[in-house]
């Protein structure tokens, strides 16, 4: 497809809606005991209920509606007190009931909002509901062997917990799709419920997509993109559907509802079907499951539960530790980063010190390990400990520089390191003097030019003092001596 030309482009606007499938993170199945691990040999986390076998009945997880209910008041939904439970009706070669369990005109949680933020403007994008269901299986294709192509049925997703969580049509470009993706995502991570581990399938993501000319009311035809599995292909599927949209209507065609899948190689979107309605599903309620009630006392335990969220956290580090917001965002990005500066600021005393810390050579040093920050065999406590001991003036913040690798080595605390291998500072007068004197010998061209005035030759001189001390002196001290002995 030729490109379009920017000024073509501008007479259209794109309305986008998402539809995202999130895997819980549960021990168990949504209606059985079958465990979710990924990776078993295939279709060995199987039973009855999830093979749909007859008279096999399903039980709802308890963790998994928790779950649910948790990431609606995350995403500030209103959780609705009675849900009912739908089957969904249609058929695949993986999914063995011949229909899902979803829920369909009662969900569990409907009316809330993400902020996102795209090139400085903030927009709240609303979330019509969240509602639960089961997985199906999978279908892997072999492509052709012996002229012949097979696909091989593996049942052990059948049944897994999920949420599908729906946008309202308030997208208008592929930069915001991904700063609603980006944010749902860290929110969903920072309470847990769920890994979003997108090459486990776990975050999936079909786009509905449509475009209409710049002010005008009605929206435009939409095709539905299906099976998003990575932030940059969502963007990648979105700019071009929509300029394929658009391309479409100026040569006077017209776009047909329907689903389509985005070529990878190609870069393309191609289609797939004509797009079901509604009533294609045949949705009635599941006969074997009751309603399902959310009491005020049990949200209320699941919300007084629940980790402070990103955005509060950001604005509160902001305000409470005096950062930037730069800084804030980067400590805020993952809960357990902005759980390991908290700790490191507590024990240290100084959370602009700990920030830059955490933020610069520590995470310098893991990520050349290639290591988490969750994983850092240098603990919180002990990071805290190290900027502690600059402060107190026990090292210097060059001797600090040395310890940190040698922590992350061997886990031992900062203070252990420098008692062992004689790193503390020196401030003994007597000790520093000697030093001092030597290095006044060994430079009579600096120290007579810093006598004939020129004051700034007492940084070359304290530099020579710290080397000759291996950085171990104390550079308030140093300076004072220095000053004395050259007037």
């Amino acid at each position: 497809m030729p490109s379009i030309a920017p000024d073509l482009m501008a007479k259209y606007e794109p309305v986008i809606g998402l539809e995202v499938h999130v895997q819980l993170a549960t021990r168990t199945k949504i209606f059985c005991g079958c465990p979710t691990s990924f990776g078993a040999p295939p279709n060995t986390n199987v039973c009855p209920v999830c093979l749909g076998l007859p008279g096999a009945l399903p039980v709802l997880s308890r963790q998994a509606v928790e779950l649910g209910i948790e990431a609606a008041l995350a995403l500030h939904c209103t959780v609705n007190p009675k849900s009912i439970f739908a089957r969904k009706n249609y058929f695949y070669p993986d999914l063995p009931k011949g229909y899902q369990i979803s829920q369909y005109d009662q969900p569990l949680a409907e009316r809330g909002f993400v902020e996102v933020e795209v090139e400085g403007a903030k927009k709240r994008i609303g979330i019509t509901r969240v509602h639960m269901e089961d997985d199906a299986g999978k279908s892997i294709h072999d492509g052709f062997r012996d002229s012949s192509r097979y696909t091989y049925v593996d049942l052990n997703r059948s049944g897994t917990p999920l949420i599908e969580i729906v946008t309202e049509p308030d997208i208008r470009s592929s930069d915001e799709a991904f700063a609603f993706l980006t944010q749902l995502k860290q929110i969903l991570q920072y309470v847990e419920v769920s890994s979003c581990d997108m090459e486990k399938g776990h975050l999936r993501c079909d786009a509905n997509v449509s475009v209409r000319l710049r002010g005008a009311e009605k929206f435009g035809t939409k095709a539905e993109v299906k099976n998003l599995n990575s932030f940059r292909f969502l963007k990648m599927a979105l700019d071009h559907e929509i300029e394929r949209q658009v391309d479409l209507i100026e040569t006077g065609g017209r776009v047909t509802q329907e689903t389509r899948l985005f070529n990878v190689e190609t870069g393309e979107t191609v289609s797939m079907r004509s797009k079901e309605s509604a009533h294609d599903y045949r949705y009635f309620p599941e006969p074997d499951l009751v309603p399902l009630r959310v009491s005020e006392s049990w949200m209320a335990r699941i919300r007084s539960d629940m980790p402070e969220l990103p955005a509060a956290r950001r604005e509160r580090f902001i305000e409470q530790y005096a950062l930037t917001e730069y800084n804030a965002d980067v400590l805020t990005a993952t809960r357990v980063t902005g759980d390991y500066f908290e700790k490191t600021a507590a024990v240290s005393g100084d959370a602009r010190a700990a920030a830059n810390w955490v933020m610069g050579d520590l995470a310098a040093l893991l990520k050349e390990q290639g290591t988490e920050i969750i994983e850092s065999p240098v603990s919180a406590e002990n990071l805290g400990g190290l900027i502690k001991l600059i402060a107190q003036g026990k090292i210097s913040g060059k001797i600090a520089k040395e310890i940190l690798p040698k922590m992350l080595s061997s886990g031992d605390a900062a203070d252990v390191i420098a008692e062992r291998e004689g790193l503390h500072q020196i401030s003994d007068t007597g000790a520093l003097e000697k030093i001092v004197d030597e290095v006044i010998a060994a430079n009579p061209k600096q120290v007579e030019q810093y006598r004939g005035g020129k004051q700034t030759v007492i940084a070359f001189l304290v530099g020579q003092v710290m080397k000759a001390s291996r950085g171990q002196a104390d550079p308030a001290a140093v300076n004072t001596l220095l000053k004395g002995k050259l007037v």
